[in-house]
């Protein structure tokens, strides 16, 4: 995809913190975001990887970034790595709530550590992010972006935990949004497809312990690095929604209008489920 990389001035010099940036789509967007001339706070858990991306952004981009180790489900460690981004720069513009984990198991397989894993990273993360930014952003009229997905509106088979944590994203930023109504402040979810990240290779299975996950029989996959420049388009048009699936109106239309041709259609093939296959594979 042919990028315009220095087609617009709107986030030049503007302060973006992005949890979960040091790999797939978050790392994309970084490097995106520093073409543009951002600032960026970088959240993840891996500090080689974090200095090595602050290296990259600043010898390729020429961009001003700080890397912090921080476990997005932890509030006090979030609130600690929002201070310094703000002693840093002087605040935060746009928050992309990035960080995720997933899973691959049956519900009835699945212990409850795992859906309060999935939730605390997923859900909670985001939470503990945007309550520790909000007042900087509403102070400069910034955005927040949260990496959905298509299972926020269409199920997926064994992701009940992960289904469960998109879902509550909706249902919290789509109210957020209406209570930060004339605050001058953006809301933009954004439910991307199957996207060529390394999310299933730290997948969690049913007791809790990390599998890589075999590739799933689900077509046409796109690239982070196609995800991030979509992402950054409608963050220049200050986006509601952005559904960037790879069946997008069709598994929305079908999942809330057409829930049993749903079912029989899309949602094996969503899920990895070869046409001989009885599960998911």
């Amino acid at each position: 995809m042919h990028r315009k990389v220095f087609a617009s001035k709107v986030f030049d010099r503007k302060v973006v913190m992005i949890s979960g940036g040091c790999a797939g789509i978050g790392r994309a967007l970084a490097v995106r975001l520093a073409q543009a001339g951002a600032r960026l706070v970088i959240l993840d858990l891996q500090r080689e990887a974090l200095d090595s991306l602050v290296q990259h952004l600043a010898d390729h981009h020429n961009a001003e970034a700080l890397g912090l180790c921080c476990d997005v489900a932890d509030a006090e460690a979030v609130t600690a790595a929002v201070a310094l981004a703000v002693e840093r720069f002087g605040g935060i513009d746009v928050l992309v709530n990035n960080a995720g984990v997933t899973h691959r198991s049956s519900f009835t397989d699945t212990d409850l550590g795992v859906f309060q894993r999935v939730m605390a990273v997923n859900y909670f993360g985001a939470v503990h992010c945007t309550q520790a930014a909000l007042p900087s952003i509403i102070a400069r009229r910034g955005q927040i972006i949260v990496l959905s997905s298509l299972s926020g509106f269409a199920p997926l088979l064994y992701r009940s935990a992960y289904n469960a944590s998109k879902h509550a994203l909706h249902g919290l930023f789509e109210t957020l949004r209406y209570e930060l109504k004339g605050s001058g402040v953006n809301v933009m979810l954004v439910c991307p497809g199957f996207t060529a990240t390394d999310l299933r290779k730290n997948a969690l299975v049913g007791d809790g312990s990390v599998a890589a996950q075999p590739p799933l029989a689900m077509g046409k996959v796109a690239s982070p690095q196609d995800v991030a420049e979509a992402i950054y388009s409608g963050a220049l048009k200050r986006r509601r929604l952005l559904v960037l699936s790879n069946v997008d109106w069709r598994a929305r239309v079908l999942a809330r209008f057409f829930p049993r041709v749903f079912e029989r259609v899309l949602l094996p093939r969503l899920s990895g489920m070869k046409p001989s296959e009885g599960e998911a594979g």
